[in-house]
């Protein structure tokens, strides 16, 4: 039997979030649910759709990984030559959502994303595993190639080459830091009355708190 799509329902009962004890920093209160969801043992808790656009203001979105982030924004890495990298660089403006569905949370980042230093590149370049540095040279992201043994022939080229030397960061791959200018936070609340907490950030660099509607 077809499943009812419709009828597909959860009722969110596990948290509250409340704009009077909400820390008075996105930033620390991203802390805390980040520090709750490692507790929690979520699978790739650091898994994030990253949203595009390009210059005529078609929407992109798909998921990709962070790998840092401070008080100075968001980071994650890829080939500046793929799609999001090639749309980036004509609208830097972007959005972040996380979704935490063991905890019945989601957050929802606004800003603007920039290139991260070559020494940052080159630093967490080193830290990946052999086959994902190989990988980094060998791929072509978003372009259409001709074959699954087209890429396979490639990665065994760049493999052979790197058995000679070190595999060094390719000036096309690298990260973007995502510096943020507004955060919703979002813990689902039974009969959808879902707590929403806005923190935008106003021209002096304070962070202003309100509640949002569900």
């Amino acid at each position: 039997m077809p499943v009812d799509i419709s009828s597909i329902r959860i009722e969110y009962s596990k948290h509250v979030l409340d704009e009077h004890s909400v820390a008075q920093h996105p930033f620390r209160q991203f802390d805390l649910w980040w520090g709750e969801v490692i507790s929690a043992e979520i699978p790739e808790p650091n898994a994030m759709t990253l949203a595009t656009s390009d210059a005529e203001g078609y929407v992109e979105a798909r998921t990709v990984l962070l790998k840092g982030y401070n008080d100075h924004g968001f980071v994650f890495y890829t080939n500046y030559d793929s799609l999001k990298g090639r749309q980036l660089n004509v609208n830097p403006r972007c959005c972040l959502l996380f979704f935490w569905k063991e905890l019945e949370r989601q957050v929802r980042i606004l800003g603007k994303a920039e290139k991260v230093s070559m020494e940052e590149n080159q630093s967490y370049f080193n830290s990946r595993p052999e086959g994902s540095r190989i990988g980094a040279w060998a791929s072509p992201q978003s372009k259409v190639v001709e074959s699954r043994s087209w890429l396979e022939k490639n990665y065994e080229y760049y493999q052979e080459e790197f058995q000679k030397k070190e595999p060094a960061c390719p000036p096309h791959w690298g990260g973007f830091r995502v510096i943020p200018h507004q955060f919703e936070f979002w813990q689902g609340r039974p009969s959808r009355m879902h707590d929403r907490i806005l923190y935008t950030l106003e021209e002096n660099n304070n962070w202003k708190i309100r509640r949002l509607a569900p």
